[in-house]
């Protein structure tokens, strides 16, 4: 079993990232379960905006895809910046859209897109508020392109408002709620991963496709 997770700090390396530090957490209690994991940043890659599986030259994404292919889990970490998801993180996002059109992520004999089996969770820290709103949305779209949401598959921290302490510097580490919510985070994304291997997904989208057709008059105008 694999865990794969992107730190969409706005920072580089090697200066110090409190989402960094929160997805190392994580990952040391996937150790625990016996699960390999991988923690990139994806400011530490050169990815183009846009929302195919590849945006020509020079674009790294693929890269990060490949992972996302080979991975059991997969976590979005962001920070909150003004309230919204950081740009980067929704960057991941659009790119992830690129599943819907092309034919090289979804199975020729089921029509299952490439997430399909995998399981997705989210990551969060703020100085403020917002944790709820970007959990709400990293969630969404990644069961939206195929990604199975078990329960409790957020974990987050944010500060005290108007605070300029993040999740290290604000003792965040030791914080009971947020320990709680790693902890249910990281083993129902092992069970429900483990589940997933062992019994996948049986849909077949191809033919679930033609029985809409059939019962349709037409598209959405």
């Amino acid at each position: 079993m694999k865990a794969f997770m992107i730190n969409c700090t706005l920072k580089r390396n090697p200066d110090f990232s409190n989402t960094g530090a929160l997805a190392e957490k994580a990952a040391a209690q996937f150790k625990e379960l016996g699960i390999e994991t991988e923690i990139v940043r994806l400011n530490d890659y050169k990815v183009l905006t846009g929302n195919s599986s590849d945006e020509g030259e020079g674009d790294q994404w693929p890269v990060l895809l490949e992972k996302i292919k080979s991975c059991n889990i997969f976590i979005i970490a962001t920070p909150i910046w003004m309230g919204h998801l950081a740009s980067t993180s929704q960057k991941v996002i659009e790119r992830l859209d690129a599943i819907f059109r092309d034919e090289n992520l979804s199975s020729k004999e089921n029509g299952q897109y490439m997430p399909y089996n995998k399981v997705g969770g989210c990551l969060i820290t703020g100085n403020e508020d917002g944790a709820h709103s970007c959990a709400a949305q990293v969630l969404w779209s990644l069961q939206e392109v195929g990604f199975t949401i078990p329960p409790n598959v957020n974990a987050y921290w944010v500060g005290m408002a108007g605070g300029e302490k993040d999740y290290v510097e604000a003792g965040g580490e030791r914080y009971l709620y947020t320990n709680k919510s790693l902890r249910y985070m990281t083993a129902n994304l092992a069970f429900m991963a483990g589940l997933l291997a062992e019994n996948p997904f049986t849909t077949n989208l191809l033919e679930e496709d033609k029985k809409a057709v059939a019962e349709s008059d037409k598209e959405g105008e």
